[in-house]
C-alpha cells in the first residue's frame, strides 16, 4: 500500500506521534541543570513524572544548544500568592526553577512544580522523611491546566453559540459542525438523559450533561496531543467535577430520595422490627451519599492517568532498545495505545455522564403514596 492510499486521519496520527517522539527527546525538566548525567531509564521515568503534573509556565518543548544550556520554547503565565498579601508576578522570574524570584522583598523558590518561600539562597530544607519543610504560601496561579480548562471553555461557547444561531437561522436542518455534534446531543438526551433521570424531569438536568460530557471529553483529546496537558489525569480536577454531581444531586433531591436515606424499608414493617436492622442499613445508605462521587473522580482520573503513563512508557522503550527491532515494535504498540486512547476519551466522558445521570435519577424520583397497600396488624 502506498503512503497516498493511507487514510488521512491516519497519517495524521502518524505525524502527531513523530512529532511527540521528537518532543520527548529534546525535552527536560526544570530541575535537570542541578544534576549530573542520568541512564536513559531515569531520564524517561521523570519525563513521565514531569508530564503528568501541572506546571506554571506552558512549555512546549526543550533542548540544550552547543553550549550546554537548556533553551525553553513556550510563554510563562502568572503566578498570583496570597503571602501576607497578594503578590503577582511572572513565571518567567522562577527561570524554570533555576532561580529564585524576588517580589516585595519576598523571596519564592520553584521545587518539583510548588512554591515554598525562602531566602536570598533559595535553600529547600527538609525533614528526616525528605519532604520540604519550607512554608508555602496560598498559590492560585494560573497554570497549564487553568490556561487548557479555560480555552476549552472558550471553544465550547464558540461552538454550541455557533450551532445555536445556525438553528434559529436554518430551523431543524444542522450545517456545518451541527451535523456531527447533533446525533450526539440527541444520543445524550435519548439514551441517557430521559431512560435514567425520566420524562418529567429531565430536561432541568440537559444543560448540565451536555457541558460535562463535552468538557470531559474535549479535554481527554487535548491530552493526546503533544501540548503536554494531562488535565482530566490530574485529581484536583476530578475532585471539582465529581463535586458538581454531588451538590446538583442532593440539593435537588425529593422529599423521598431524602426519606429512603434515612428510612430505607419504608411501611414494609413496624419500627420495632426494622430498628435492628436500620443499625447497619442507614450508615451505609449514608455513607453511599460520598462513595458515589468517589466513584466518579477515582474512575476518570485513573484512567487517564493510566493511559498517559502507559503510552509515554512505550515511547520511552524507543530510546532504551535504539535497535530496529525494539524501536518500531515500542512505536507500533504506542500508536495501537493511541488509537484505543481516542476511544478512552469518548468513553470516560460517556461513563461520568451516565452515572451522573443515574444520580440525578435517584434523587429525582418520585413514589406514589397513595398506592402503597396498608400493613396488616398481628
Amino acid at each position: 500500500m502506498s503512503f497516498m492510499r493511507i487514510p488521512y486521519f491516519t497519517k495524521f496520527v502518524f505525524f502527531v506521534h513523530l512529532l511527540f517522539v521528537g518532543l520527548i527527546s529534546g525535552q527536560e525538566t526544570e530541575h535537570d541543570a542541578y544534576e549530573g548525567p542520568k541512564d536513559k531509564r531515569t531520564e524517561i521515568k521523570e519525563h513521565i513524572q514531569h508530564h503528568l503534573q501541572d506546571s506554571h509556565d506552558f512549555s512546549l518543548y526543550s533542548y540544550t544548544n552547543e553550549a550546554g544550556e537548556p533553551i525553553y520554547i513556550g510563554a510563562p503565565l502568572p503566578v498570583i500568592l496570597w503571602d501576607n498579601g497578594l503578590r503577582v508576578f511572572s513565571s518567567s522570574k522562577f527561570n524554570h526553577g533555576d532561580t529564585v524570584a524576588e517580589v516585595d522583598g519576598n523571596y519564592y523558590k520553584l521545587y518539583h512544580d510548588k512554591i515554598y518561600k525562602t531566602d536570598t539562597s533559595g535553600a529547600i530544607d527538609h525533614d528526616e522523611k525528605g519532604h520540604p519543610t519550607n512554608r508555602k504560601p496560598l498559590d492560585f496561579s494560573i497554570t497549564k491546566s487553568v490556561v487548557m480548562i479555560v480555552i476549552t471553555c472558550l471553544m465550547m461557547f464558540w461552538l454550541f453559540t455557533s450551532l445555536a444561531r445556525s438553528y434559529a437561522k436554518n430551523g431543524s436542518i444542522p450545517k456545518g459542525l451541527g451535523r456531527f455534534f447533533e446525533p450526539i446531543v440527541i444520543y445524550i438526551r435519548d439514551d441517557i438523559a430521559r431512560p435514567n433521570i425520566g420524562e418529567k424531569k429531565y430536561r432541568k438536568y440537559m444543560p448540565y450533561l451536555l457541558t460535562i460530557f463535552f468538557f470531559i471529553w474535549f479535554l481527554n483529546m487535548f491530552g493526546l496531543t503533544p501540548l503536554g496537558v494531562n488535565v482530566t489525569g490530574n485529581i484536583a480536577v476530578t475532585v471539582a467535577l465529581a463535586l458538581l454531581t454531588f451538590l446538583l444531586t442532593n440539593f435537588t433531591g425529593t422529599k423521598d430520595y431524602w426519606k429512603h436515606l434515612v428510612d430505607p424499608l419504608g411501611k414494609t414493617m413496624p419500627w420495632y422490627g426494622k430498628l435492628p436492622i436500620y443499625i447497619i442499613l442507614v450508615p451505609i445508605e449514608l455513607l453511599g451519599l460520598f462513595i458515589k462521587p468517589f466513584a466518579l473522580l477515582i474512575r476518570l482520573y485513573a484512567n487517564m492517568q493510566a493511559g498517559h503513563i502507559v503510552l509515554m512508557s512505550l515511547i520511552g522503550l524507543m530510546f532504551i532498545f535504539k535497535s530496529w527491532l525494539g524501536s518500531p515494535l515500542s512505536f507500533g504498540l504506542a500508536f495501537a495505545i493511541s488509537l484505543i486512547e481516542i476511544l478512552v476519551a469518548v468513553l470516560q466522558a460517556y461513563i461520568f455522564t451516565m452515572l451522573s445521570a443515574l444520580y440525578f435519577g435517584f434523587a429525582a424520583e418520585e413514589h406514589e403514596h397513595e398506592s402503597e397497600p396498608e400493613l396488616m396488624h398481628v
